[in-house]
């Protein structure tokens, strides 16, 4: 039994095209290129003014802490026994005990 929807495809709908979203603009164009600018600068002279004080020594560069070395792997010192060895050491376990 098959319903009217999918019996009849019904046609498709020509999509909806939405217009283009533009940045909306503030009140004065200026003042944003000014407060850009006036940042750039503040930058630039921040810089400069760190980098010379760092070379005559009145400041010193920010330095990061060191980080601690992780050491390699030490082998174990245990020591064993070759297998002649320990088959003469359990034989002689066997005999003193049985």
């Amino acid at each position: 039994m098959a319903t009217r929807k999918n019996a009849e495809p019904s046609e498709q709908k020509p999509e909806k095209q939405k217009p283009e979203k533009q940045p909306k603009k503030a009140a004065s164009a200026d003042a944003p290129q000014e407060e850009d600018a006036l940042q750039k600068a503040a930058k630039a002279i921040g810089s400069a003014l760190g980098t010379m004080a760092v070379k005559t020594g009145l400041a010193h560069p920010a330095t990061t802490p060191p980080k601690k070395k992780i050491p390699k792997l030490v082998k174990k010192t245990k020591q064993r026994l070759p297998r002649k060895e320990k088959k003469q050491a359990k034989k002689k376990l066997a005999k003193s005990a049985g």
